[in-house]
């Protein structure tokens, strides 16, 4: 008699994933897609783009004062963000 080595489907998707690497990407635009959930959809709605560029999270806003208020919960929402997706994808977010 001889064992098999069970694993869940989701742990070899994501090793198949990794392998082909596609994981990255698929990290990235579950960020990107989180960012109305993690930031509110009032802030969402002032958002004009979301987008990563070189694990900077880039958010564009054309109103000041709230560029100046997520400013200055950068850290907050990286760490949200990255624990939302469950890996480390972003290091900083840049307000544009």
């Amino acid at each position: 008699m001889f064992r098999r080595k069970e694993q869940h489907v989701s742990a070899l998707v994501l090793h198949n994933l990794r392998q082909l690497g596609l994981e990255t990407p698929l990290l990235q635009k579950r960020l990107v897609d989180a960012w109305p959930e993690v930031a509110g959809e009032a802030i969402a709605r002032l958002t004009t783009s979301v987008s990563i560029q070189n694990q900077t999270l880039v958010v564009k806003t054309s109103v000041p004062a709230l560029r100046a208020d997520l400013s200055m919960r950068r850290r907050e929402l990286v760490q949200q963000l990255n624990a939302h997706v469950g890996a480390q994808v972003i290091t900083d977010i840049r307000f544009c």
